[in-house]
């Protein structure tokens, strides 16, 4: 979810491994299976999706 989320407000993998103080590989490994779990066509589908189904909020 936090990895969503940080999509969502636009961090590309190494901004959200650094956020989370993960390694980019397990970012990588995490955007993987949210994108195979929701067969998005982009990470920007994938935060829309998250986003209309309630699973995400905008940041203000």
């Amino acid at each position: 979810m936090e990895v969503l989320q940080l999509i969502a407000n636009g961090l590309g993998n190494s901004e959200i491994a650094e956020a989370l103080v993960i390694m980019v590989k397990t970012v990588r490994a995490h955007v993987s299976n949210i994108l195979s779990k929701l067969h998005p066509k982009d990470y920007t589908q994938a935060a829309v999706y998250a986003w209309r189904a309630g699973v995400i909020q905008r940041k203000a």
